[in-house]
């Protein structure tokens, strides 16, 4: 296919009226409590062959691109995820992407054989494909509800490393399905560990490599350490591993090291994501016929999704909590909180790919049931975290960081913005007790600089430099977000409180 300037100068045109109009949409379902998902793949459906007339029916292209626009979202999400909050809670994340991953496609797939009347493959296919979270559609909704960073960060687990495993489980029961389930057990194991040692192997060595070549541009860093993400998929799914593990774990790595200009990198990372989330949706609402949808396929698909909310996601949290119990109505709402998106979706598109016998059947089931039970369950969580008791009033926010590296001296310069939730409000510079070393050097207030005193009193709002050797600069920073989460009594109450 050929392009010329006139039809480049059309799809940009296009392109960009779309692209804006899902920007503007964000705002409308956040104020709706819906994951924006939704409306992008509305916008799609418009577009499409039943609506404005654009025809895109190419399942393989689909799958292409869904998967790099995964690996970009998790790519995010590794860079965003706070490995100090993740830690405490990576036993019950790590058991829901596994052993409630199992428990969830054993449910579906028995339901789907014996109730709904599909064949085994395509009932194992339904069960591994609706099981995974997704992490754009979670936190699209949850950032409204103030929750214990426990219920979160084991939500965020989840949704990062659940993907994995049901990409590889899909992949093989679309192209084979001939395997023992003991071979199939074998060989999702080995991509897993394989991709998580990658991940681990190009975060580390990319950490190490960024913290000693100091680039001639601020923004050079984002793109680096992107690039970086992409090559753990690459070079980790050539050899036969899990790429969305690989590129998961070495994304978490790199957003957790000291690196320089870590705020510019995390708000790069959240605008590529945004994109590659705005794309996908769109892309697969252009799939969708709602002409072929048949009224069976919406009863399945309304059928399989309670037994889904209501059998298989309690009992598959019910399982990972062996592993790390939880309060009962932490439990239940980490079971209401299991909104599906995405993943599900492009997950479809890998069967109609393969030309897996009634994959088209499927895909429609998946994204009928995708659409309403996201309905359901999105505007409903503020209300179930509420009558579970489970929401906290004034969660803390933690504060925003940034740090440029100040080469000749050894030491790094930290930018940090005092959010309105932070207790850094009213304590004395004095007061912060910073490591040996470590000072306030400037405080800019409404645009105005300050040198401060030992009893200057911070404000909301305030921009504080923060000059610290590079070897105290992660007690500094823990001292500092000790202070925002517990105020001046941090030093009784713990880095933690509450």
């Amino acid at each position: 296919m050929t392009l010329d300037v006139h039809e480049l100068d059309q799809f940009l045109l296009v392109g960009a009226g779309v692209l804006l109009l899902a920007i503007l949409a964000v705002r409308a379902s956040v104020r709706a409590g819906l994951p924006s998902l939704l409306v992008y793949l509305l916008m799609g459906v418009l577009l499409g062959e039943s609506g404005l007339g654009i025809g895109f029916a190419d399942a393989s292209l689909a799958h292409v691109l869904g998967f790099a626009a995964l690996m970009l979202i998790l790519a995010e999400g590794g860079l965003t995820t706070s490995w100090a909050e993740l830690r405490p809670v990576m036993p019950m994340g790590v058991s829901l992407a596994t052993l409630g991953v199992a428990a969830s496609v054993a449910v579906m797939a028995v339901a789907g054989h014996y109730v709904f009347g599909l064949t085994w493959q395509v009932s194992v296919l339904l069960g591994a494909i609706t099981s995974p979270t997704d992490a754009a559609a979670v936190f699209s909704v949850l950032r409204r509800v103030p929750l214990p960073r426990r219920l979160t960060a084991s939500l965020e687990a989840e949704s990062g490393l659940n993907d994995a495993p049901t990409v590889v489980l899909v992949t093989l029961v679309s192209t084979s399905g001939g395997h023992s389930p003991g071979v199939f057990l074998g060989i999702v194991v080995g991509e897993l560990l394989l991709g998580a040692a990658g991940g681990l192997l190009v975060g580390f060595g990319g950490a190490w490599l960024l913290r000693r070549v100091a680039l001639p541009a601020s923004g050079l860093y984002p793109l680096a350490v992107l690039s970086l993400g992409v090559l753990a998929y690459a070079a980790t799914s050539t050899l036969h591993g899990s790429g969305f593990a690989a590129v998961y774990v070495a994304a978490l790595v790199l957003g957790n090291a000291k690196l320089p200009h870590r705020a510019a990198t995390r708000s790069f990372s959240e605008g590529v994501a945004w994109l590659a989330q705005i794309g996908l949706f769109v892309m697969l609402g252009l799939l969708v016929s709602p002409g072929r949808i048949s009224w069976s396929a919406v009863g399945v698909a309304i059928a399989a999704g309670l037994v889904l909310t209501f059998v298989a996601r309690p009992l598959s949290v019910l399982v990972a909590s062996v592993v790390q119990p939880m309060p009962v109505r932490e439990l239940a709402f980490l079971s209401w909180a299991g909104l599906r998106g995405a993943v599900p979706i492009v997950l479809a598109t890998i069967p109609l790919s393969e030309h897996v016998a009634h994959a088209d059947r499927l895909f429609d089931i998946v994204f009928v049931l995708v659409v309403i039970y996201t309905l359901l369950t999105g505007p409903t969580l503020p209300m179930v975290a509420r009558v579970l008791r489970v929401a906290r009033r004034s969660e803390p926010r933690d504060l925003d960081v940034e740090a440029a590296p100040l080469e000749r001296i050894a030491a790094d310069l930290l930018q940090v913005t005092i959010s309105p939730h932070s207790r850094l409000h009213g304590v004395e510079v004095g007061e912060l007790r910073l490591p040996r070393g470590a000072s306030v050097a400037l405080i800019v207030r409404d645009g105005e600089t300050r040198v401060p005193e030992r009893r200057t009193v911070l404000r909301r709002g305030d921009d504080v430099l923060v000059v610290t050797p590079r070897r105290q600069r992660e007690a500094t920073e823990r001292r500092l977000r000790a202070v925002s989460r517990g105020g001046r009594l941090a030093q009784w109450l713990g880095s933690d409180p509450g």
